[in-house]
């Protein structure tokens, strides 16, 4: 551990450190100020001798001449124990709580290591959100990542905590098996800190959660370090104690836009919309953590949310994301202005492992043919209101009329729920039969007559 003298420059949250050999990208320093004061850093470049430090905090008072920069050796690592269930970490992995520190069992790179593609086994098992649009129609399995697509203003901070207190495994062979939560906020404002933390206390959803919550004024390459945090607590919890962890982690919108600024102040080559040509790979580092490792009983399951800039869901961090993970949930704004909670529009919403989490051991034999029919005619329904828009409801055939009444109910009871409901999924399975009831029984072609008769029969009138 090598201490230096040689700062040539500070630039805003940069500090320039001249003859620095054998350093890496991603190491940790230690900086002291001409007061004494010592502050923490990392690396973000090295070359020819140039080390580029990204200071944790603001570099008021240091000064070119009497600074010391002493690089520490090893990348950041993280002290983890299962104590940290029921805590509040800020985002550097410090506690917010007012608690005791954490005594460490060990201590993890907080880059995590790749896992190896043979290791890798397939994800399977249904995760029981509560919320019928996610369970009955794009459901969530463990060790998969499924983002949510949002918008500025629309009320995904809520939804994750409603997520985040109400997820739970629920097949038959999962009986017994520890789950938990790690939560983490990335640039969010004093007020939406508050309100994550008062809701996990207030329904006692922090007795199995671990929460990182990172500032809006907390530096730039923080936001970079929260989500790491989150997810090597995450894998120390699933593959070293059994558990099956759900990660949630918002927004992403404000990771990358992090990302972006500490792109331009290295001076780099921007790419798509500003944003570095290295986003992608970035973005997958977080991503591909989620899995099932064979061998190991525990999972790594992960729900990111993003705001997408403009509702533009080609937007590159939506468009990225978008090929990494495995689906997406959307919000939509329309639903939303019909004050409908939550707006989960899901005409585009997709999950891709959704068949390796369903069937008769998992959920119920009937719930991919009651996915496929209430999207088969919500679609229809909301083609025929554009249609009835322009030549009118009355040129519209009696079915299609049926069909116009079925979008409009299927929002109102389906889509909407209770920011506190937390529907089974046989529940929310019958409330998809009890609204196909309004069809002729002609119309339902997606579902096996057996299912029909043993589901569907009872809550047909007559």
């Amino acid at each position: 551990m090598k201490e230096y003298k040689t700062v040539t420059q500070i630039a805003g949250p940069l500090v320039f450190v001249e003859g620095v050999y054998d350093i890496s990208y991603g190491e940790i320093v230690e900086i002291t100020l001409p007061s004494g004061e010592r502050k923490k850093g990392q690396v973000l470049d090295s070359s020819r001798g140039l080390a580029v430090i990204q200071v944790f905090g603001t570099t008021a008072g240091l000064n070119v001449s009497e600074t010391r920069v002493k690089f520490l050796g090893e990348t950041m690592h993280l002290g983890v124990s299962t104590e940290m269930l029921g805590r509040v970490f800020n985002g550097l992995g410090e506690p917010r709580d007012k608690g005791p520190a954490i005594i460490a069992e060990k201590r993890l790179d907080i880059n995590g290591a790749p896992i190896n593609p043979y290791a890798r086994a397939e994800p399977r098992d249904f995760i029981q959100t509560g919320i019928s649009t996610i369970d009955g129609m794009n459901t969530l399995v463990r060790g998969q990542k499924l983002p949510i697509f949002s918008g500025s203003g629309l009320p995904h901070n809520q939804l994750a905590v409603q997520i985040a207190r109400q997820a739970k495994v629920v097949s038959a062979s999962s009986k017994g098996e520890q789950f938990a939560v790690v939560f983490a906020a990335v640039g969010i404002t004093n007020e939406e800190a508050l309100f994550f933390m008062r809701d996990f206390e207030k329904t006692g959803a922090l007795e199995r959660a671990v929460l990182f919550l990172n500032l809006a004024d907390d530096p730039s390459v923080e936001r970079i370090i929260t989500p790491r945090l989150a997810l090597t607590t995450a894998e120390y919890l699933a593959y070293e104690k059994n558990m099956h962890v759900l990660v949630i982690i918002t927004d992403m919108t404000n990771y990358c836009e992090a990302l972006r600024e500490i792109a331009s102040a290295r001076e780099e080559v921007p790419g798509r919309r500003g944003y570095p040509g290295y986003m992608y790979t970035d973005l997958s580092s977080i991503y591909e953590r989620a899995g099932r490792i064979k061998g190991k009983e525990g999972t790594v399951t992960q729900f990111s949310i993003l705001t997408m800039p403009g509702d533009d869901i080609t937007h590159p961090i939506a468009d990225l994301t978008g090929y990494i993970t495995e689906g997406q949930i959307v919000l939509g704004r329309d639903l939303h202005r019909k004050n409908i909670y939550p707006p989960v529009d899901v005409l585009p919403c997709l999950s891709r492992l959704m068949n390796l989490g369903i069937g008769k051991e998992r959920t119920r034999e009937d719930h991919r043919g009651v996915a496929d029919q209430l999207y088969a005619a919500y679609a229809t329904g909301r083609d025929l209101r554009s249609l009835a828009a322009v030549v009118g409801e009355e040129a519209l055939s009696a079915t299609d009329k049926i069909y116009l009444k079925f979008a409009d109910v299927f929002e109102e009871r389906f889509i909407r729920q209770n920011s506190h409901e937390d529907r089974t999924i046989e529940q929310t399975l019958d409330l998809g039969w009890e609204l196909m009831s309004m069809l002729p029984e002609s119309e339902l072609k997606r579902v096996k007559k057996e299912f029909i008769e043993k589901y569907g029969r009872k809550f047909r009138k007559g």
